[in-house]
């Protein structure tokens, strides 16, 4: 295992609300058919729990979110991706699967502050008053794609690795003192 680097080496931006880059964080994508038995036992004995269409479940450490109809994301720590592998591997052995470490093709931000939704409202064409608790939503941030969830008060969100400057560069933008909605 090679030593993770953060994607932007945890940036941090105080505006109207504070962005901040989260990393290394681990990252499998999961793709198969969601109604598997073998699925959710696998899941639970790995620490995670099969979450709800276009929903996100979090625990202890890690966190499994609905991608679409047969692809899970799961995060957890980086240290533990290689044991989730082995244990998914194992676990789903008799059912069509496929289990991708990509842990280093993403970067995750932070969006906290009283005001941090009008930064995700800019940027984003998703109403976010509408936004139920632990609903996990796929969309733009800009003309990139992205995920996020609120979560603690604020929002993660999920990019490519490849356009960690842009998203943070537009995060900053939209979080700007002064630019209030």
């Amino acid at each position: 295992m090679h030593n993770p680097v953060s994607a932007l080496g945890g940036e941090m931006f105080e505006g109207f609300a504070t962005i901040r880059e989260v990393g290394p964080m681990g990252m499998i994508t999961l793709r198969c058919k969601m109604d598997e038995k073998p699925l959710a036992t696998t899941l639970k004995k790995l620490g995670f729990s099969l979450p709800d269409q276009r929903r996100i479940s979090h625990g202890k450490d890690r966190s499994a979110g609905w991608m679409s109809p047969d692809e899970l994301l799961l995060i957890l720590p980086y240290a533990d991706v290689a044991a989730t592998m082995e244990g998914l591997a194992s676990g789903l052995a008799k059912t069509h699967h496929l289990a991708a470490d990509v842990s280093d093709a993403r970067a995750m931000f932070r969006i906290e502050g009283e005001k941090a939704d009008q930064v995700l409202a800019k940027l984003c064409p998703v109403d976010l008053k509408t936004l139920a608790p632990a609903e996990l939503r796929r969309t733009r941030a800009a003309q990139v794609a992205a995920a996020f969830w609120a979560q603690d008060g604020g929002y993660t969100l999920v990019s490519f690795r490849s356009v960690a400057g842009y998203v943070m560069g537009i995060l900053r933008h939209a979080a700007a003192k002064g630019a209030e909605i």
